[in-house]
Protein backbone atom coordinates (compact mmCIF):
# COMPACT_ATOMS: atom_id res chain seq x y z
CA UNK A 1 0.00 0.00 0.00
CA UNK A 2 1.21 3.47 -0.89
CA UNK A 3 -0.05 6.13 1.50
CA UNK A 4 0.13 9.41 -0.41
CA UNK A 5 0.56 12.25 2.10
CA UNK A 6 -0.42 15.81 1.16
CA UNK A 7 -0.42 18.78 3.54
CA UNK A 8 -2.45 21.72 2.22
CA UNK A 9 -3.13 25.26 3.31
CA UNK A 10 -4.93 27.73 1.02
CA UNK A 11 -4.06 25.81 -2.14
CA UNK A 12 -7.49 25.48 -3.73
CA UNK A 13 -6.17 26.36 -7.24
CA UNK A 14 -3.55 23.56 -7.24
CA UNK A 15 -4.51 20.74 -4.88
CA UNK A 16 -7.38 19.63 -7.12
CA UNK A 17 -5.04 19.45 -10.12
CA UNK A 18 -2.58 17.46 -8.04
CA UNK A 19 -5.20 14.89 -7.02
CA UNK A 20 -6.62 14.63 -10.54
CA UNK A 21 -3.15 14.02 -11.99
CA UNK A 22 -2.31 11.53 -9.24
CA UNK A 23 -5.45 9.54 -10.01
CA UNK A 24 -4.57 9.48 -13.71
CA UNK A 25 -0.98 8.36 -13.04
CA UNK A 26 -2.06 5.53 -10.74
CA UNK A 27 -4.66 4.35 -13.24
CA UNK A 28 -1.86 3.92 -15.79
CA UNK A 29 0.61 2.59 -13.19
CA UNK A 30 -1.75 0.57 -10.99
CA UNK A 31 -0.72 0.15 -7.38
CA UNK A 32 -2.77 -0.13 -4.20
CA UNK A 33 -2.92 3.36 -2.69
CA UNK A 34 -4.75 5.58 -0.24
CA UNK A 35 -4.47 9.37 -0.13
CA UNK A 36 -4.11 11.06 3.26
CA UNK A 37 -4.63 14.83 3.23
CA UNK A 38 -4.18 17.26 6.11
CA UNK A 39 -5.86 20.64 5.66
CA UNK A 40 -4.05 22.96 8.07
CA UNK A 41 -6.49 25.82 8.46
CA UNK A 42 -7.37 26.78 4.89
CA UNK A 43 -9.86 29.61 4.37
CA UNK A 44 -9.85 29.89 0.57
CA UNK A 45 -12.11 26.99 -0.38
CA UNK A 46 -9.40 24.32 -0.23
CA UNK A 47 -11.55 22.21 2.10
CA UNK A 48 -14.47 22.23 -0.36
CA UNK A 49 -12.17 21.15 -3.18
CA UNK A 50 -10.80 18.33 -1.03
CA UNK A 51 -14.27 17.18 -0.03
CA UNK A 52 -15.19 16.88 -3.72
CA UNK A 53 -12.19 14.65 -4.42
CA UNK A 54 -12.78 12.65 -1.27
CA UNK A 55 -16.00 11.38 -2.82
CA UNK A 56 -14.18 10.24 -5.97
CA UNK A 57 -10.88 8.88 -4.63
CA UNK A 58 -9.64 6.47 -1.94
CA UNK A 59 -8.89 9.40 0.31
CA UNK A 60 -9.11 10.48 3.94
CA UNK A 61 -9.24 14.17 4.82
CA UNK A 62 -8.01 15.41 8.19
CA UNK A 63 -8.49 18.95 9.44
CA UNK A 64 -5.48 20.01 11.49
CA UNK A 65 -6.35 23.66 12.09
CA UNK A 66 -4.26 23.95 15.25
CA UNK A 67 -0.84 23.26 13.75
CA UNK A 68 1.49 23.96 10.86
CA UNK A 69 3.04 21.90 8.09
CA UNK A 70 5.10 19.70 10.43
CA UNK A 71 2.12 18.88 12.66
CA UNK A 72 0.03 18.02 9.61
CA UNK A 73 2.73 15.77 8.14
CA UNK A 74 3.36 14.14 11.51
CA UNK A 75 -0.36 13.35 11.82
CA UNK A 76 -0.40 11.78 8.35
CA UNK A 77 2.67 9.64 9.09
CA UNK A 78 1.10 8.34 12.28
CA UNK A 79 -2.19 7.72 10.46
CA UNK A 80 -0.39 5.65 7.82
CA UNK A 81 1.42 3.63 10.49
CA UNK A 82 -1.85 2.98 12.34
CA UNK A 83 -3.59 1.81 9.15
CA UNK A 84 -0.85 -0.50 7.91
CA UNK A 85 -0.48 -4.13 8.95
CA UNK A 86 2.52 -4.56 6.61
CA UNK A 87 5.03 -1.85 7.55
CA UNK A 88 7.86 -3.68 5.76
CA UNK A 89 5.94 -3.60 2.47
CA UNK A 90 3.97 -0.35 2.76
CA UNK A 91 5.27 3.21 2.39
CA UNK A 92 4.35 6.87 2.50
CA UNK A 93 4.80 9.16 -0.46
CA UNK A 94 4.87 12.91 0.16
CA UNK A 95 3.72 15.35 -2.53
CA UNK A 96 3.56 19.18 -2.30
CA UNK A 97 0.03 20.55 -2.54
CA UNK A 98 1.24 23.48 -4.69
CA UNK A 99 1.76 21.08 -7.65
CA UNK A 100 5.35 22.34 -7.98
CA UNK A 101 6.25 18.73 -8.84
CA UNK A 102 3.86 16.65 -10.89
CA UNK A 103 2.66 13.22 -9.70
CA UNK A 104 4.01 11.97 -13.04
CA UNK A 105 7.23 11.25 -11.08
CA UNK A 106 5.48 8.70 -8.85
CA UNK A 107 6.15 5.55 -10.95
CA UNK A 108 9.92 6.12 -10.92
CA UNK A 109 9.96 6.54 -7.13
CA UNK A 110 7.82 3.44 -6.62
CA UNK A 111 10.09 1.38 -8.86
CA UNK A 112 13.10 2.30 -6.69
CA UNK A 113 11.12 1.36 -3.58
CA UNK A 114 10.10 -1.98 -5.08
CA UNK A 115 13.77 -2.60 -5.88
CA UNK A 116 14.60 -2.43 -2.17
CA UNK A 117 15.10 1.22 -1.21
CA UNK A 118 13.81 2.25 2.22
CA UNK A 119 14.09 5.95 1.39
CA UNK A 120 13.73 7.44 -2.09
CA UNK A 121 14.51 11.16 -2.32
CA UNK A 122 13.27 13.21 -5.26
CA UNK A 123 15.75 15.88 -6.30
CA UNK A 124 14.08 18.69 -8.23
CA UNK A 125 15.93 20.05 -11.25
CA UNK A 126 14.75 23.65 -10.75
CA UNK A 127 12.75 25.95 -8.50
CA UNK A 128 10.29 28.72 -9.27
CA UNK A 129 12.89 31.52 -9.03
CA UNK A 130 16.65 31.94 -9.24
CA UNK A 131 16.92 32.98 -5.58
CA UNK A 132 14.89 29.99 -4.40
CA UNK A 133 16.94 27.66 -6.64
CA UNK A 134 20.14 28.96 -5.03
CA UNK A 135 18.83 28.49 -1.49
CA UNK A 136 17.64 24.97 -2.20
CA UNK A 137 20.96 24.11 -3.85
CA UNK A 138 22.80 25.30 -0.76
CA UNK A 139 20.37 23.66 1.68
CA UNK A 140 22.66 20.66 2.46
CA UNK A 141 25.33 23.11 3.65
CA UNK A 142 22.91 25.43 5.45
CA UNK A 143 21.52 22.47 7.40
CA UNK A 144 24.89 21.37 8.72
CA UNK A 145 25.91 20.10 11.19
CA UNK A 146 22.66 18.80 12.68
CA UNK A 147 20.68 17.70 9.61
CA UNK A 148 22.79 15.80 7.09
CA UNK A 149 22.16 13.27 4.36
CA UNK A 150 25.52 12.93 2.56
CA UNK A 151 25.07 12.24 -1.14
CA UNK A 152 21.65 13.91 -1.41
CA UNK A 153 21.75 17.24 -3.23
CA UNK A 154 18.17 18.41 -2.72
CA UNK A 155 16.61 18.13 0.73
CA UNK A 156 13.72 20.50 0.06
CA UNK A 157 11.78 19.24 -2.98
CA UNK A 158 8.88 18.13 -0.76
CA UNK A 159 8.77 14.74 -2.49
CA UNK A 160 10.02 11.48 -1.03
CA UNK A 161 8.98 7.88 -0.49
CA UNK A 162 9.71 6.15 2.84
CA UNK A 163 9.15 2.55 3.92
CA UNK A 164 6.87 2.49 6.96
CA UNK A 165 9.13 0.21 9.01
CA UNK A 166 11.83 2.87 8.60
CA UNK A 167 9.50 5.57 9.91
CA UNK A 168 8.42 3.30 12.74
CA UNK A 169 12.06 3.00 13.79
CA UNK A 170 12.54 6.78 13.52
CA UNK A 171 9.51 7.36 15.77
CA UNK A 172 10.53 4.77 18.36
CA UNK A 173 12.00 7.25 20.85
CA UNK A 174 9.97 10.31 19.85
CA UNK A 175 6.69 10.29 21.76
CA UNK A 176 6.43 14.08 21.38
CA UNK A 177 6.34 13.97 17.56
CA UNK A 178 8.52 13.09 14.61
CA UNK A 179 9.31 16.64 13.45
CA UNK A 180 10.46 19.79 15.24
CA UNK A 181 10.88 22.10 12.23
CA UNK A 182 8.43 23.80 9.89
CA UNK A 183 7.94 24.17 6.15
CA UNK A 184 10.71 22.92 3.88
CA UNK A 185 12.97 22.51 6.90
CA UNK A 186 10.50 19.93 8.19
CA UNK A 187 10.80 17.98 4.94
CA UNK A 188 14.60 18.01 5.26
CA UNK A 189 14.22 16.84 8.87
CA UNK A 190 11.94 14.00 7.75
CA UNK A 191 14.56 12.86 5.23
CA UNK A 192 17.33 12.99 7.83
CA UNK A 193 15.36 11.07 10.47
CA UNK A 194 14.29 8.44 7.94
CA UNK A 195 17.82 8.27 6.54
CA UNK A 196 19.27 7.54 9.98
CA UNK A 197 17.18 4.34 10.10
CA UNK A 198 17.22 3.36 6.41
CA UNK A 199 19.18 0.41 5.10
CA UNK A 200 19.09 1.63 1.50
CA UNK A 201 18.73 5.21 0.26
CA UNK A 202 18.46 6.29 -3.36
CA UNK A 203 17.83 9.54 -5.20
CA UNK A 204 15.76 10.24 -8.29
CA UNK A 205 16.07 13.40 -10.37
CA UNK A 206 12.64 14.84 -11.14
CA UNK A 207 11.53 17.83 -13.22
CA UNK A 208 9.99 20.73 -11.34
CA UNK A 209 7.38 23.00 -12.86
CA UNK A 210 9.29 26.30 -13.18
CA UNK A 211 6.05 28.22 -13.68
CA UNK A 212 4.68 27.04 -10.33
CA UNK A 213 4.51 29.71 -7.63
CA UNK A 214 6.52 29.11 -4.50
CA UNK A 215 4.22 28.24 -1.59
CA UNK A 216 3.77 31.49 0.33
CA UNK A 217 3.64 29.59 3.62
CA UNK A 218 7.32 28.77 3.18
CA UNK A 219 8.23 32.44 2.92
CA UNK A 220 10.86 34.15 0.84
CA UNK A 221 14.18 32.65 -0.23
CA UNK A 222 16.01 34.62 2.48
CA UNK A 223 13.57 33.49 5.16
CA UNK A 224 13.99 29.89 4.00
CA UNK A 225 17.78 30.20 4.10
CA UNK A 226 17.68 31.53 7.66
CA UNK A 227 15.25 28.81 8.72
CA UNK A 228 17.43 26.06 7.25
CA UNK A 229 20.50 27.58 8.93
CA UNK A 230 18.80 27.68 12.34
CA UNK A 231 17.39 24.17 11.94
CA UNK A 232 20.86 22.78 11.23
CA UNK A 233 22.18 24.26 14.44
CA UNK A 234 19.20 23.38 16.63
CA UNK A 235 18.84 19.71 15.73
CA UNK A 236 21.29 16.84 16.08
CA UNK A 237 20.16 13.91 13.91
CA UNK A 238 22.61 11.02 13.41
CA UNK A 239 23.95 10.75 9.87
CA UNK A 240 23.01 7.64 7.85
CA UNK A 241 25.30 4.64 8.07
CA UNK A 242 24.55 3.63 4.48
CA UNK A 243 25.83 5.18 1.26
CA UNK A 244 23.30 7.02 -0.87
CA UNK A 245 22.79 5.46 -4.29
CA UNK A 246 22.47 8.14 -6.95
CA UNK A 247 20.56 7.53 -10.18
Amino acid sequence: MIYVCVVARNQAPTVGLLLWKLRKVLQEFPREYHILVADIGSDDGTDQTLETYQRALPMTLRREAGGGYAAGLDALVRDALARSDRPKRDCILTLPADFSISPAVVPELVKRFESGADLVVAEAEAAASLSMSMVRRWAPWLLKPGVTLPGVRDLTSGVCLVRLITLKSALKDRSDGLLESEGLSAHAELLARAGASARQITTVSVPARPEAAVDASFGSALALALDLFRTGRRLRIPAPTTTVQRT
